[in-house]
C-alpha cells in the first residue's frame, strides 16, 4: 500500500512538470492529423482503383479471359 502511495505522489509530481498545449495548438495539430489522414486515405483509394483495374481487367485479358 505504501508503494502505491509513493507511486501516486511521483506521478503527480511528474504531471506538474508537463507543459500542456493550449487550445490553438490542439486545434492546429488536430486539423493537421485529419488532413493527413484524408490525404493518405485518398492515396490508398487511388492505388486500390489502379490495382483493381490491373488485376481484374488487364491481366485476364492477356490470357484470353
Amino acid at each position: 500500500m505504501q508503494r502505491l502511495a509513493v507511486f501516486y505522489r511521483e506521478v503527480t509530481a511528474e504531471m506538474k512538470k508537463v507543459t500542456w498545449p493550449d487550445l490553438p495548438q490542439v486545434r492546429q495539430l488536430s486539423i493537421g492529423v485529419i488532413v493527413l489522414s484524408l490525404f493518405i486515405g485518398a492515396i490508398i483509394a487511388l492505388l486500390d482503383v489502379i490495382l483493381q483495374q490491373v488485376l481484374v481487367r488487364w491481366i485476364p485479358s492477356f490470357f484470353g479471359g
